[in-house]
C-alpha cells in the first residue's frame, strides 16, 4: 500500500501552508460539520484557512446518528447537486463519528475522492482520524459497513479542546490510557497518576498509533493490538448508549480481568487501571440476561474466526496478546465481575 496519509501536528497555522502548496492547486472544498462544530469550530477553521474561505459546508447529524447509509447517500446527492468533481477534497471537521462517515463518503464519491481530517474532539485525535478506517453502522452493528481509506493528511489542533465538555475529554483519555496500555509502560503510569493531560502527551499517542497504522494499513496482524477493550466495548456501547470511550473503558476492565485469569497479568495493574477508571466514570452492573444480549454483538466483531470469540488480552502492559480464544462462560464471568479488585 502507497500510505500517503500524513499526519500534521502545526494546527491551522500548519493547514492555512499545505493547501497553499502546489498539489491542491484548483481544489473545490466541501467541509463536512455537525451541529455542535458548525457551532463551535467552524468558525475557526474558516477563519484560520484561506483556502477554505468559500468553502461550502454539509451538515450532518451528531454522533453515531450520522453513521447511516441514509446519511451517507444524503452527502454523496448534495455533492452532486453542487458539481463536485473527482478534483473536490472533503474536509471532516468534528470527532469520531464525523471522521468515519467523511471517510466513507470520500471513498465511494467518484470512486474515491481526497479527504482531510480536523479532529475536533480529544477521541478522534489520537484515535478515530488516524488510520483511514471509514465505516458506517448496519443492520444494528457498529462500523458493519466500510472501507480502508486514508486521509490525504490529519491536521491536530488542540485549541478545538477548549470547547469540549468534560464528558466528552474522558472519552479520549479512556483511549490515550488503551493506547499506553499495549504500547508504552512509562506513558501507561503517566496517565493514571497524572492530574492534567499535556499537549505533548496527546502527540505521543497520535504517534504511537500512526506508527502502528503505518505497519499494518489493513489490520492483518500487529494493528490488532489496538483493538484492546472494544471486543467487549463495542457490545457496551450498542446495548448501553454509553459513549464510545466509556464503553470501552468498561470493555477494558473485562478485557484485564480475563487478562489475570488467562495471562498471569499482575493485578496490580488491574487494580490502578480500575480505580482510575472508577474515580471518573460510573461501572455498570449487568444481569446475565443483559449480558446474553450483548453476547451475539461481540460474536459479529470482524476479529473472529471459524466462529471462535477472538480477543487482544494482555500479558504485561505493552505487551499485548491478539487473537486470545475467550469462551462465552469466560465473557459472562468478566461482565460479572466489572470493576471487582
Amino acid at each position: 500500500m502507497n500510505y500517503k496519509s500524513r499526519m500534521v501536528y502545526g494546527g491551522l497555522k500548519a493547514l492555512n501552508r499545505e493547501l497553499a502548496k502546489e498539489e491542491w492547486q484548483g481544489a473545490k472544498y466541501v467541509i463536512l460539520v455537525d451541529e455542535n462544530t458548525f457551532q463551535h469550530c467552524l468558525p475557526l477553521l474558516v477563519g484560520g484557512v484561506e483556502a477554505l474561505h468559500e468553502a461550502e459546508f454539509v451538515e450532518v447529524p451528531v454522533g453515531e446518528e450520522c453513521k447511516s447509509l441514509e446519511v451517507a447517500a444524503q452527502v454523496w446527492q448534495t455533492l452532486l447537486e453542487s458539481g463536485a468533481d473527482r478534483n473536490t477534497v472533503i474536509v471532516n471537521l468534528g470527532g469520531g463519528c464525523v471522521c468515519d462517515l467523511g471517510g466513507y463518503v470520500a471513498a465511494g464519491y467518484k470512486r474515491g475522492i481526497r479527504h482531510i481530517h480536523v479532529p475536533t474532539t480529544l477521541l478522534a485525535m489520537v484515535d478515530a482520524a488516524i488510520g483511514g478506517k471509514t465505516a458506517v453502522n448496519f443492520g444494528g452493528v457498529k462500523n458493519a459497513v466500510g472501507h480502508f481509506y486514508q486521509p490525504r493528511l490529519t491536521i491536530m489542533d488542540t485549541a478545538f479542546l477548549d470547547s469540549l465538555p468534560p464528558e466528552e475529554f474522558f472519552n479520549g483519555q479512556v483511549e490515550m490510557v488503551k493506547t499506553a496500555a499495549v504500547a508504552d509502560m512509562a506513558l501507561f503510569e503517566q496517565l493514571l497518576t497524572g492530574k492534567k493531560i499535556s499537549k505533548q502527551q496527546i502527540v505521543e499517542v497520535a504517534r504511537i498509533k500512526n506508527r502502528v497504522v503505518k505497519a499494518d494499513p489493513y489490520d492483518r496482524s500487529v494493528r490488532h493490538i489496538l483493538n484492546f477493550g472494544h471486543t467487549f466495548g463495542h457490545a457496551v456501547e450498542v446495548c448501553s448508549q454509553l459513549p464510545h470511550g466509556h464503553a470501552v473503558g468498561v470493555g477494558m476492565l473485562a478485557a484485564m480481568y480475563l487478562s489475570m485469569k488467562k495471562l498471569a497479568l499482575s493485578e496490580e495493574v488491574y487494580r490502578a487501571y480500575s480505580m482510575w477508571f472508577k474515580s471518573r466514570a460510573d461501572v455498570p452492573h449487568y444481569s446475565l440476561r443483559e449480558i446474553e444480549q450483548m453476547l451475539p454483538l461481540m460474536h459479529q466483531d470482524k476479529k473472529n474466526t471459524a466462529g471462535e470469540l477472538r480477543c487482544v488480552l494482555l500479558q504485561d502492559v505493552g505487551a499485548a496478546a491478539v487473537d486470545v480464544t475467550v469462551s462465552d462462560h469466560e465473557v459472562r464471568d468478566a461482565f460479572l465481575h466489572l470493576g471487582v479488585v
